[in-house]
Order: structure tokens, then sequence, then C-alpha cells
């Protein structure tokens, strides 16, 4: 695989360099048999400019400063996440009290409110912040969008946000089957589809936008 990626560049340099159009060549590739996505790859890792031989475009590198940043990005968001939503569910069972509950269960969510909006105050604010600052530096230099940390824990919330999200349809359908529905079990149905749905639409909306942009 290495060999004919390395194959398929120097063809795309040799052709670019002889003056061939970017369409002519993806033409050949594709009736080579090429995949579309790695002719357009291929192509892309070369600028438009116009220079006697191809110029090759900038190509993202993993620093540590880097990883840093997008593990801790991550991190905060998903104990921000988590802990909201326990939050809103420990508020939800307060307003709905089931009558077996005893003075433990009171006990056990005071605690386990105090835990979260705690994890909330200040998880979430250094989420913003790292946000802030990765902004930042992506309008600087948009090539780090392609920075295989960022994609990889990118891919991995969807993945996180659209296994809550399943499992949460699969709880709500499971007890409508049963019979037992109750308000506060659809309202905390609907509070984990809200913030996995959020989290899960704002960054697949994040890569559909890097598809359309160069």
């Amino acid at each position: 695989m290495a060999a004919a990626t390395r194959d398929l560049e120097l063809f795309v340099r040799e052709a670019l360099g002889r003056g061939e159009s970017r369409e002519a060549i993806a033409g050949a590739l594709a009736a080579a048999g090429w995949p579309p996505e790695q002719a357009r790859a291929a192509l892309d890792a070369y600028a438009e400019v116009a220079f006697p031989v191809p110029v090759p475009r900038p190509r993202p590198y993993l620093s540590p400063r880097e990883a840093f940043l997008y593990l801790v990005l991550f991190a905060t968001l998903y104990v921000s996440a988590f802990h909201l939503g326990s939050l809103l569910f420990d508020l939800i069972t307060r307003a709905f009290p089931d009558p077996a509950d005893g003075e433990f269960v009171v006990n056990r969510l005071a605690r386990s409110m105090r835990w979260s909006t705690a994890s909330v105050l200040i998880a979430f604010p250094v989420f913003l912040y790292v946000a802030h600052l990765l902004g930042r530096e992506l309008a600087r230099s948009p090539v780090k969008r392609l920075s295989a940390v960022r994609r990889w824990l990118t891919y991995l919330t969807l993945f996180i946000a659209a296994a809550v999200l399943v499992g949460d349809m699969i709880a709500l359908v499971y007890n409508l089957l049963g019979g037992e529905l109750t308000t506060r079990f659809v309202l905390k149905v609907l509070v984990a589809a809200a913030i996995a749905g959020t989290v899960f639409g704002y960054y697949l909306g994040d890569l559909r936008r890097e598809e359309r942009e160069p």
C-alpha cells in the first residue's frame, strides 16, 4: 500500500510538472482504477500556483503541545457532558420523586448534585478556553485541521455520541413496549438525547465543513 501511494504521488508530481491539467490527471487516474478520494488527495497535495515545477502544500505534523491540547479539549468535553446529564437527571428525580425513595436516596442525590455541579463549573470553562485557543490556531493555519489526533478524537467522539443515542432509543422503545413509561423516564431520555445529539451534530457538521472547504 505504501509503495502504491508513492507511485501515485510520483505520477501526479511528474504529470503536473509536464503541464497536464488536474482534470486530465484525475481522468487518467480514474481510468486506471484509482478511487476518486485518493486521486483528489494526491492532487490536493500540490498548490495551484504558477511555477515551473509543482509546489507542495504544507503538510500537518503532530506536536506534543497539539496532542496535549486536543486531549484536554475532548476529556473536558466528556466530563462536562457526563456531569451535565447527571445533574439534570438528579434534578428530574427530585422534581418527580418515587414514593419508594428513602432518606438514603435523597442524601445520595444531594452528594451527586454537588459533585456534578463542581465538575461542570471546572471542566466546561476549561473546555471553552482550550477550544478558543485551538480555534485561533486553526484560523491562522487551516492545514492543522488535517491533524491526525484531531480527526481520531473527533471520530471517537462521534462514535460515543452515536452509541449513546442508539442506547437511548433502545431504552425508550423497551420501556414503551413494556408499558413502563413515566414522566421521569421520558425526561431523562430527552436529556440524554439532547446532549448526545448536540455533540454529534456539532462535530459531524465540523467534519462536513472540512470536506467543503479546500
